[in-house]
């Protein structure tokens, strides 16, 4: 696997540290309200993993799995759930955990999707922004790291189901995804 790393942008005391930082915010923002994060799977679950590990309020947790990429490196715009939500959101306030925003056509769907559902309130929280590759407007209100248009892989996040056992975010080698 290291073989086909092109360089770590983001090491493992970084990743840890700001994770932190984020549950911090998110502690004081949503004292005494009624949280649920909800992951965003399977790339995600290693963030979310981590971060509801250091909020300090109460919370509950659930996952959505979607696809838009299959086994490709470009996401094709159409987004299928293939697992949806276990409970209920009407009334909660959601925080949806995401591991990367690059075109953004991915959650510009869950959030219309969350608020037709009547959640109270809809934010995100990603460790990854890729502002380059933005097609939908989205707001971000959580973020981890702005990183450059490069394909990512480690901590949860793959090419083709592999890489998510890294320990850090790394850009992947052209030649290995293209």
């Amino acid at each position: 696997m290291e073989r086909d790393i092109k360089e770590i942008l983001v090491t493992r005391e970084a990743l840890h540290q700001k994770v932190k930082e984020l549950a911090a915010r998110i502690d004081k923002d949503y004292e005494g309200r009624d949280l649920v994060l909800i992951g965003v799977l399977k790339g995600a679950s290693v963030f979310l993993s981590d971060l509801m590990r250091e909020i300090r309020i109460p919370l509950e947790i659930d996952f959505i799995a979607v696809s838009s990429y299959g086994d490709s490196a470009e996401s094709s715009g159409v987004v299928r759930i293939l697992k949806d939500l276990d409970m209920a959101i009407d009334g909660k306030d959601v925080i949806l955990v995401e591991d990367i925003v690059d075109t953004g056509l991915t959650l510009n769907y869950l959030l219309k999707n969350f608020k037709d559902r009547k959640a109270a309130s809809v934010k995100i929280c990603t460790l990854l922004d890729k502002p380059e590759r933005r097609k939908a407007e989205i707001d971000i209100d959580y973020v981890g790291f702005v990183i450059p248009d490069e394909f990512i892989v480690g901590y949860g996040i793959d090419y083709a189901e592999k890489y998510r056992n890294l320990p850090y975010v790394a850009a992947l080698k052209r030649e290995v995804y293209s």
